[in-house]
């Protein structure tokens, strides 16, 4: 009754005795655009227990996987998990996808918080620590890892959508929690309207994160350390930490790809309707951005590279691109996600990351330098996707794109697989897609005369840099000149950093980089740390293309040699890589 007078004396009505009676004038009073309720009933909001009551079953398996009693639960867990849904209340999750149904936020905050810290059982954090210091952070790292998944989706109430109550008015999302808003507006329900053809923003999430999770908590968490805070909120935010590997980050992005593709499989109603998964292009973006990163394949504007950058803008050779993005995903074990290039290419297209050629022309054709046989790639809405700091990669000048109605010298126009080569493109000039649809594996092809190669070796890389380097010149002295003879697709950096130390070799043995050892050349990794280059970069860019003494998982094995009166740790180096060396003089690599 008072909230009702209070009502009608605002508009200059008579007492509030009267106001049952002037209750049906105000409600139509509201402009057209405001009598939405009559089309859409809302949402009618619940109470705090009301919807903790309705997830006991998920609560009680919280609890259980965190393993403390229930005072320390409900202190540690409980608080936090109380507080997203007076925060979220009931909202959905999406529109017309995954959690959608009621409570579909909170719903998808528990699950993907419960699987991330059933996830912390399985790894050792801080391992490089002592066994006190990890006593102390083990359970910091635990509480860490839940709260990232509880708020990792907390973003979409600040980019995805807007909640209005009866009247029309705003949810002030970045000011407090939906319920205690409704109960100030004494509003009973909300309404929501999606934003069209919003773009999922996940570092909004971090000015959620304090409504969740409180400051006493966050204190809690930085106590005695320096990484744990900053790893929630590079998860929350979806901002990849490279110097430090991030095992929070991965286990709720496994946890999220694992709950997400659960909740669209058991939903019987979204049988007949496939809908592709709005969660897909995080992971695909992010195994992008990692891989143009590591992997020697992916360096921009660089011979045989997935990745081109010209003035026309950002592309990427498809499906070439796809082996490696799918198998840095497998790494990963994120199930759900599309083995076909066709798939993928239509969840980047729908995300908006890819802009197509044409209305029927997804692919655009391009011929990267020397312009030798032209290519079917993928252009990036923005090069800012993959190269946030692009300015250090400058674009090529000459243009990428192949116009249709004048294609350059020896490039082979798009669909003539069944063409022969012209006479200036050698024996070996099928362009990579072709390699891929050969009949005797993607490494082999056919020449002019018939003949099948295998292109897997990298002598051939080899012989190309020894064509535009020259042959090695003796000094006037006679002895041997060591000389790098890498391929051409090792990485940049670890390319030079390694020229260095072979070229160390020929001058002081005292103060020599590098030693020849009976299988090869040892390389210190020292070096490489001095050189500014990752050592993870460097030992995958050695194990990609065999550099390097490998083990059994391809990757170059470590070992100690003496090196200028000290023991160090580093790899042997092939002898076939070094000019100057007879490889016949080494023992058997094994």
């Amino acid at each position: 009754m008072s909230f009702l007078s209070l009502f009608g004396l605002s508009h200059g009505s008579a007492p509030a005795a009267e106001a049952p009676r002037i209750e049906p004038r105000i409600e139509p009073s509201p402009a057209p655009a405001q009598i939405a309720p009559s089309v859409d009933p809302g949402i009618a909001a619940v109470t705090v227990e009301a919807l903790l009551a309705s997830h006991q079953d998920l609560l009680s398996r919280i609890k259980l996987c965190y393993g403390a009693d229930k005072a320390t639960f409900e202190k540690d867990l409980l608080d936090p998990i109380r507080r997203l849904a007076s925060y979220v209340n009931v909202m959905p999750a999406t529109a017309d996808n995954y959690f959608c149904e009621l409570g579909g936020l909170f719903r998808l905050g528990l699950e993907v918080g419960f699987y991330a810290l059933q996830g912390t059982d399985g790894h050792i954090v801080s391992g490089r620590a002592t066994i006190s210091t990890r006593r102390q952070l083990e359970p910091r790292w635990r509480l860490a890892t839940f709260f990232a998944g509880l708020c990792s989706e907390l973003h979409r109430t600040l980019s995805l959508l807007v909640v209005t109550d009866e009247r029309g008015e705003a949810w002030p999302a970045y000011l407090g929690p939906l319920t205690l808003w409704l109960v100030q507006r004494k509003s009973t329900r909300f309404f929501i309207r999606w934003m069209p053809k919003a773009a999922e923003t996940r570092a909004l999430g971090l000015f959620a994160l304090p409504h969740v999770v409180s400051a006493t908590t966050m204190q809690h968490l930085a106590t005695g350390n320096g990484i744990v805070v900053p790893q929630l909120l590079a998860s929350v935010a979806g901002i990849p930490l490279y110097r430090d590997q991030n095992v929070l980050v991965d286990l709720v992005k496994r946890a999220t790809a694992l709950v997400i593709d659960r909740n669209l499989i058991a939903n019987a109603n979204r049988y007949g309707r496939p809908i592709l998964g709005a969660h897909i292009e995080r992971y695909l973006i992010d195994a992008m951005r990692r891989l143009i990163v590591s992997h020697s394949a992916w360096l921009p504007n660089q011979e045989r590279s997935r990745v081109w950058h010209g003035r026309e803008g950002l592309f990427i050779v498809w499906p070439n691109a796809v082996t490696e993005i799918r198998k840095l995903l497998e790494e990963d074990e994120l199930p759900g996600i599309p083995q076909s290039p066709q798939t993928i290419l239509e969840i980047l297209a729908g995300a908006g990351v890819v802009v197509p050629a044409g209305d029927q022309k997804p692919l655009w054709t391009i011929t990267p330098p020397p312009g030798k046989a032209a290519v079917e790639a993928v252009k990036l809405a923005s090069p800012d996707i993959l190269l946030p700091d692009h300015g250090g990669h400058k674009p090529l000048q000459e243009p990428l794109i192949v116009p249709s109605s004048a294609q350059k010298p020896g490039a082979k126009p798009q669909g003539g697989a069944g063409e022969k080569p012209g006479p200036d493109q050698g024996d070996l000039a099928l362009s990579e897609p072709d390699q891929a649809a050969s009949p005797h594996g993607p490494n082999v092809v056919i020449t002019s005369d018939g003949e099948v190669v295998d292109t897997t070796a990298d002598q051939a890389d080899i012989t190309a840099t020894n064509a535009v380097t020259g042959p090695a010149e003796p000094p006037p002295s006679g002895d041997p000149v060591f000389r790098l003879a890498a391929p051409m697709r090792l990485h940049p950096q670890v390319r030079d950093a390694l020229a260095a130390a072979i070229d160390s070799m020929n001058g002081d043995a005292k103060h020599a980089l590098a030693v020849t050892v009976p299988t090869g050349i040892f390389v210190p990794l020292d070096h490489f740390k001095k050189a500014n280059v990752d050592l993870t970069v460097v030992l995958r860019a050695l194990g990609e293309l065999d550099m390097a003494i490998c083990g059994k998982a391809g990757r170059p094995n470590t070992v100690q040699h003496e090196l200028a009166g000290q023991e160090v740790m580093g790899f042997v180096l092939r002898p076939q890589f070094v000019e100057g060396l007879d490889p016949a003089l080494f023992a058997p690599q094994s």
